[in-house]
């Protein structure tokens, strides 16, 4: 990883519901890349509609650092997954935002049921995607020209990459990881985390 590389801004949104390791684990993931010793390769950026606390999964509860309208410029946008994810894909702030955002980010990544904020926005429209494995009938249903991928941790469509469930965010993120910075970056995190990083992807 060259030392002169600019830092990546990473933006991670985070909702009423969301599920915490859909967040969690690409949160750590980008955090932890290659801060031993001094700042990393990533600044890892929190962000919710409006401010205040999230309510996350099981009761965690999370207070994203911007709101829609004071989160700095990303280059790569996170949506993870969730129960939450049900009601934001009527949502049309919610979708607005992150179709208006998608158009300028290196990557757009979705863990889990995210992909279906992404299907709504028309972001998987003639791409493959997935996601958990109980949400692909309603990932077809909301994206019928898209190709729903069955048994794999992510599907790397080039700039869009999305992910299976829950602890797939992580496989998701460190093959982000090894896009940007190369496959032994990617592997030294994954080492240093102690995770068993399954690399291969559709």
């Amino acid at each position: 990883m060259p030392p002169s590389a600019p830092r990546k801004r990473v933006a991670i949104f985070l909702f009423d519901d969301v599920e915490v390791l859909d967040f969690a684990g690409p949160f750590e993931v980008f955090a932890v890349t290659g801060q031993r010793p001094g700042p990393g390769p990533f600044e890892v950026m929190t962000v919710a509609a409006k401010a205040g606390v999230v309510q996350a999964r099981n009761g965690l509860a999370v207070t994203p650092a911007y709101t829609f309208e004071t989160l700095p410029k990303p280059d790569i946008l996170v949506i993870p997954g969730g129960y939450g994810t049900r009601p934001l894909v009527n949502d049309p702030p919610t979708i607005d935002w992150i179709r208006k955002l998608a158009p300028d980010v290196e990557f757009l990544l979705s863990v889990c049921t995210g992909s279906l904020l992404l299907a709504k926005a028309g972001l998987l429209d003639g791409q493959s995607a997935t996601t958990h494995f109980g949400a692909l009938d309603l990932l077809r249903q909301l994206a019928p020209s898209t190709k729903v991928v069955e048994n794999t941790r992510f599907v790397d469509n080039g700039r869009v990459i999305t992910s299976a469930g829950i602890s797939a965010g992580i496989d998701m993120a460190l093959h982000a990881v090894s896009r940007i910075h190369g496959i032994e970056v990617a592997r030294e995190t994954a080492h240093y985390m102690e995770y068993r990083w399954i690399e291969g992807a559709e």
